[in-house]
């Protein structure tokens, strides 16, 4: 195996090359957990690994909760199924709490802070309610607190992280919260040792091949529980040697040789952002255009698993512009993929696609 091949098999194991699933839940499900910082983005995220999918079909499970938008692993906003919310809150939780607690400390959120905040909060919602941060926000101005220093969208963030409230349907173009409660169905609660193996092998399973490092990095976890997890799973998996790195999957894939496969990836995809090293799918070079010095993951353009240039698109009434920048010059061939990969994406937003290429 080598970096061809690694990048190669993700491709295959996260579900861009030949999408397997056609419910965004059970796609979500697979995948363990999707970053969702980019809200719009995230879904074409879900919907380029599926099967004649659409934006109706990503916004409709998002509104009936089969899939859930909240701070997990890493503290930023992730997309995860109703099932797996509980259990991968409840492991990952203590981790995020430790990080923040710094910052925590210099806001004034003290134990009894955060539990009048979490009542307040609590009481809003009670009875199936679903509010947005602006409507939440005069209720905590009433009771005292001021909303100096972002110090509003950090309660929210520990009333997730207890467990407490999680995302609702949207109102217009506003997330809103809801009880966790109300919202998803009562899961069976998981044992410590039970949640790492599961996590483990969904990540594994799913953006196979992957290092130690790799999935420390993807999970937030400390070195210690996410070696442990790994243990747990490691017989059930295929290890690698490459470049005096073990990467770990969950079996051989007979990769098709195909000579131009090319993928419109969206802002902070999996495919890059999952992996604590990137090098097998982009170089030092290209990494300086595709990723900012503050970690800003743009918009990539995949060629044969390689990150080979950025696009952007600009959403109008009817028509979606789609502007592609190499990063070097492309075959005949690869320029007219990308055009087909533009207008999948068009098609998915339902708008007529604009595509503007820039050719080095």
């Amino acid at each position: 195996m080598n970096k061809k091949d690694i990048a190669k098999t993700r491709l295959e194991n996260q579900q861009i090359a030949a999408g397997k699933f056609t419910s965004p839940s059970d796609l979500v499900s697979w995948m363990g957990a999707m970053q969702a910082q980019d809200y719009n983005m995230v879904k074409w995220a879900i919907g380029l690994r599926l099967q004649d999918s659409d934006l109706e079909d990503i916004e409709k499970a998002i509104e009936r909760g089969e899939i859930i938008r909240t701070h997990l692993l890493r503290p930023t906003w992730h997309f995860v199924t109703a099932d797996d919310l509980p259990w991968l809150t409840e492991l990952t939780a203590p981790q995020l709490k430790s990080g923040l607690r710094t910052r925590h400390k210099e806001l004034g959120l003290t134990a009894k802070v955060i539990s009048k905040s979490n009542k307040i909060i609590r009481e809003a919602l009670e009875g199936g309610k679903q509010l947005t941060r602006k409507e939440l926000n005069p209720l905590l101005e009433a009771a005292g607190f001021r909303n100096e220093n972002n110090l509003f969208a950090h309660l929210l963030l520990l009333a997730e992280l207890d467990g407490l409230i999680c995302s609702g349907a949207t109102k217009g173009n506003q997330h809103t919260y809801a009880l966790l409660n109300e919202r998803i169905p009562a899961a069976p609660k998981l044992t410590r040792d039970d949640a790492l193996e599961k996590l483990a092998r969904s990540y594994f399973t799913s953006h196979g091949p992957a290092t130690l490092e790799d999935f420390t990095w993807w999970s937030g976890l400390p070195l210690k529980d996410a070696r442990n997890a790994l243990e747990m799973i490691g017989n059930d998996f295929i290890s690698e040697e490459v470049g005096q790195q073990t990467y770990w999957l969950s079996e051989n894939i007979s990769l098709k040789d195909e000579k131009n496969t090319v993928h419109l990836l969206p802002a902070y995809d999996e495919f890059l952002i999952s992996y604590k090293n990137r090098s097998a799918s982009i170089t030092a070079t290209d990494q300086q255009k595709a990723i900012s010095n503050n970690g800003i993951f743009r918009p990539v353009i995949i060629v044969n698993g390689e990150v080979a240039g950025i696009w952007k698109r600009t959403v109008k009434p009817a028509k979606v512009v789609i502007e592609t920048t190499f990063f070097k010059k492309q075959t005949k061939k690869v320029m007219e993929q990308t055009g087909e990969a533009a207008k999948q994406f068009a098609l998915f937003l339902g708008k007529k696609p604009e595509i503007r290429p820039s050719v080095p």
